[in-house]
């Protein structure tokens, strides 16, 4: 499928790839893993043919078709969001618009013993076989599962791209790439710009996938889910682990132990052979010993070991100064923002308390409020209604999406930390900015000349500098690799003050955080536990949703999986609302029921679509599928907002 030769590529005086090999079978889906800078996305642009190689080759099969998502790329922004993803199909569009011209031309000609019908025979059977290859469901309920898999919502499909952020329409991009179902599918850190729900739609939809997989991630559960081959790039060189990403760490560790020991051995000989050359170099009768010992250190395969793996980073955030118990009170919360068309509301109607020492996550998918609800708290922005109580003595540091726009431009890397650092921290400077990716030759560079991502980075480490009770996080690994996450995490882990964090990264959460606040829908869910039990309580509704890949498909017996912590109050109800609440538990009961049905025949209007030939009357269909859908929907919000108000 794809094979790399012998290649070599070449930075200015940086060897970037030293003679490296290695392939990629049919099917086989692939982690490629490394530090920043160590050419994983170089990688995929020398497949792509975006750069060439100093020396070597790559060969990928003639019959492969590459689908590749880089990082940052130029798009279109003149066409609605489902136009977009309908030139996906533009193969099958030509095709059926051929294929209907032939047909058309078949049903006038009666010269059957001509050659030029014969070739009109043996093309209409051509494009009828390509047509069976991509299938017969619709293209435009292909793109609808994809496109909502992807976290945009039906209202979004008819809206120019150009309304939406970068980030919105690389998922749009992505969204092509899958509809488009290439033979293979070159990945570069896919998941930056998703929340949790559409990279589980994501992970579920690449383990199904029959072709081949390079991907890079730096979220790790997203690696475990989809790949079991791990290549890693060091110091120029490639390292093969036939294993998933988990498993390819635990033997990386085994590895560098012995490439360490190894390195420590040859040190000393090296040592001693330098000690003995510098000691007899100018004695006649050692002369020839010297040269021999000369010509070994000369030709001697030198063990490199990378920087970090030389010692182990550890940084702390310093003591919080006691706050209060209660360090935030919220009470019939509105949160949103103003437009020219009035307020647009985001979340509505929630009290929650948060106490001193919690470590809090808030998350849900990209425009549900999280963000919104961090401001509020921050006093970066006023809520449209209710009411905010800050504890006693809360000291916030809050680290924004924009945080590095604050940065001094005048001031050097390290001068902007040791510029606000106290005590005994600023004997550790340089170990915090190396765990965010700052060695040596970068902490002296001005912070005009610096990247978005290094300056996002930055501004996370400058807020470790400061004695805060309590931490604000909106997204502060977006522009870590996993070292760096593995360093903040056991950081935030031992830190003694309140945390509240923004977060799509399934792993870093895991293990941090002790409650979960779900964005969703206008309102807002608490879930105790820890991110564990956050995924494994809200895993039925995610899995009733990948077949309609709709987000409000939540069938029957999923519900009563969800645990949803209320705070209203236990009252002695008396019997006429007793049976008042009996009758709204029927409703209840009844709503579900129906959803059930409704969702079976959705799924059998599907099948019938999926079906369809040219006796099908495709309007009517396609009109009774979105009826249905429409039926669904306005019956799913009337279950949740019972289901609501009965505290389930």
């Amino acid at each position: 499928m794809i094979s790399i030769n012998g290649l070599t590529v070449v930075f200015g005086a940086q060897v970037l790839f030293d003679n490296i090999d290695f392939h990629i079978s049919d099917g086989e889906h692939v982690a490629l893993v490394g530090k920043n800078g160590a050419g994983k996305s170089t990688i995929l642009k020398l497949i792509t043919s975006h750069q060439k190689p100093i020396l070597g080759t790559i060969q990928i099969s003639s019959n492969t078709e590459i689908g590749y998502l880089p990082q940052i790329m130029n798009y279109s922004k003149d066409k609605t969001i489902m136009e977009e993803a309908l030139t996906a199909f533009y193969e099958i569009t030509t095709l059926r618009n051929r294929f209907d011209v032939i047909s058309e031309e078949l049903t006038k000609r009666t010269d059957y013993e001509s050659d030029s019908y014969s070739k009109l025979i043996i093309e209409y059977n051509d494009v009828n076989d390509h047509l069976n290859i991509f299938g017969t469901e619709s293209i435009y309920l292909q793109a609808e599962k994809t496109l909502l898999g992807l976290g945009f919502h039906k209202e979004d499909f008819d809206k120019n791209r150009g309304s939406f952020s970068q980030g919105w329409n690389m998922r749009v991009e992505l969204a092509k790439i899958l509809l488009r179902k290439p033979s293979a599918l070159l990945l570069d850190e896919p998941t930056n710009h998703l929340d949790i729900e559409s990279i589980r739609w994501l992970e579920s939809y690449l383990k199904t996938y029959s072709g081949s997989l390079l991907l890079i991630s730096h979220d790790r559960s997203f690696l475990d889910g989809v790949t079991s081959r791990t290549i890693e790039l060091m110091l120029g060189k490639v390292h093969d682990y036939k294993v998933s990403y988990t498993k390819y760490k635990v033997l990386r560790k085994e590895r560098m132990a012995q490439q360490m020991a190894a390195y420590r051995n040859q040190q000393k000989l090296i040592e001693k052979t330098e000690d003995f050359i510098s000691k007899f170099r100018y004695k006649a009768t050692k002369s020839n010993q010297v040269q021999s010992r000369i010509k070994v250190l000369e030709k001697l395969d030198r063990i490199e070991v990378e920087e970090e793996d030389t010692k182990t980073l550890s940084i702390k955030f310093p003591p919080a100064p006691r706050s209060g118990d209660i360090v935030f009170r919220t009470k019939n919360l509105i949160g949103g923002y103003h437009n020219k068309d009035g307020d647009k509301k985001v979340f509505s109607g929630r009290d929650f308390v948060i106490e001193r020492g919690e470590k809090i996550a808030f998350v849900g998918r990209n425009g549900e409020g999280k963000s919104t609800m961090m401001k509020i708290l921050c006093e970066e922005i006023d809520a449209l209604s209710g009411e905010v109580h800050k504890g006693h003595n809360v000291k916030l540091g809050y680290y924004a999406q924009n945080q590095e726009d604050v940065l001094n431009t005048n001031l050097t890397v390290y001068d902007t930390l040791e510029y606000v650092a106290v005590g005994n921290v600023r004997t550790k400077l340089r170990d915090i900015l190396a765990a965010f990716l700052f060695r040596e030759k970068d902490i002296d560079k001005k912070v005009a000349v610096l990247s978005g991502g290094e300056r996002s980075r930055l501004a996370m480490a400058r807020l470790m500098l400061f004695p805060y009770n309590i931490l604000a996080l909106d997204e502060p690994t977006n522009h870590m690799d996993m070292m760096s996450k593995d360093v903040m995490k056991q950081a935030l882990i031992n830190y003694d003050g309140t945390l509240i964090i923004v977060s799509h990264d399934r792993d870093f959460l895991t293990g941090l955080v002790d409650k979960v606040y779900e964005f969703t829908g206008g309102s807002i869910r608490e879930y105790l536990g820890g991110m564990d039990d956050y995924l494994l309580n809200t895993q039925a509704n995610f899995e009733s949703s990948i077949g309609d890949t709709n987000a409000l498909n939540i069938k029957k017996e999923d519900k009563s999986d969800v645990h949803v912590v209320s705070n209203k109050q236990v009252n002695i109800l008396s019997f006429e609302e007793q049976k008042i609440l009996r009758k709204k538990h029927k409703t209840l009961k009844n709503l579900e029921i129906k959803i059930s049905d409704l969702e079976d025949k959705i799924k059998k209007t599907e099948q019938k679509l999926s079906k369809s030939n040219q006796d099908t009357d495709i309007n009517s269909l396609t009109k009774e599928y979105h009826d249905l859908k429409k039926l669904l929907e306005t019956t799913m919000s009337k279950w949740m907002e019972l289901g609501e108000e009965l505290g389930n």
